[in-house]
């Protein structure tokens, strides 16, 4: 598995990689992808192997292309990024003959904040401005690839709790039938998880060992049915278990 210093290069590479990350670019604006790709091909770990400049393209491509990570685009013609998200991620509705889907990242932009709770929903590993600096996108592709989920930047902190001010009131909130299930401990870990908190962060909150936090991390996601962080974190604001600004 990847583990990603400070400045996002890799320390080791991912488990059983026999070579780059193979990323693909989806967006309908040339411009984006050309520097989104000078970045990525710049490292020697990561390679763009595919390109399209809408969902619907970018589907018909992934069918025929072994890609590891889709930064896919929102905006898009014919088809956006949040059904193409979707369609990709659904069980069957991937690639066929593929053992798993490749992991997806959306881009967004302030101005298209009401979309990223939809597109985690669409089962996206995570999302990113698209002014991002470059050695967080590069992160947060190593991340992602890595099984994790990208939550932890600044930026998503933020586009969650700009979210969650959409949501009904508490009492208007439908409880998720898992948070029930969780102990305190567990609890305890969701909270910090939905506050940005990598698993090294959580064990020093915590003053517990950090494989023993993966540990935890694990229950949750299998008592609330998350397929990820990204998952478990939405279920904490869509509850009120984590508010804005707590």
């Amino acid at each position: 598995m990847t583990d990603v210093d400070p400045t996002g290069s890799p320390r080791t590479a991912p488990d059983g990689a026999g070579g780059p990350v193979r990323v693909a670019l989806v967006d309908d604006q040339q411009l984006v992808r050309a520097g989104f790709r000078m970045v990525i091909d710049s490292q020697p770990d990561l390679e763009v192997v595919l390109e399209a400049g809408n969902g619907r393209e970018a589907l018909q491509r992934l069918a025929v292309v072994e890609v590891d990570v889709v930064l896919m685009d929102v905006r898009m013609p014919e088809l956006d990024g949040l059904a193409a998200t979707a369609q990709l991620t659904s069980p069957g509705g991937g690639p066929v003959g593929r053992v798993r889907p490749p992991k997806v990242i959306v881009l967004t932009t302030f101005d298209l904040d009401e979309y990223v709770l939809a597109a985690i929903k669409a089962g996206a590993s995570g999302f990113l401005l698209k002014d991002a600096p470059p050695e967080e996108m590069l992160a947060a592709i190593r991340t992602v690839h890595a099984g994790d989920a990208v939550i932890a930047p600044s930026a998503t902190r933020r586009l969650l709790e700009r979210l969650v001010t959409s949501l009904p009131d508490l009492q208007e909130r439908p409880q998720h039938p898992g948070l029930a299930e969780l102990t305190e401990r567990e609890r305890e870990v969701l909270v910090l998880m939905a506050r940005g908190r990598s698993n090294g962060e959580i064990a020093r909150d915590l003053f517990v060992a950090e494989a023993t936090v993966k540990t935890h991390v694990g229950r949750v996601l299998a008592k609330l049915g998350a397929r990820d962080r990204v998952q478990a974190v939405v279920v904490a604001y869509e509850s009120g278990l984590v508010t804005p600004g707590s």
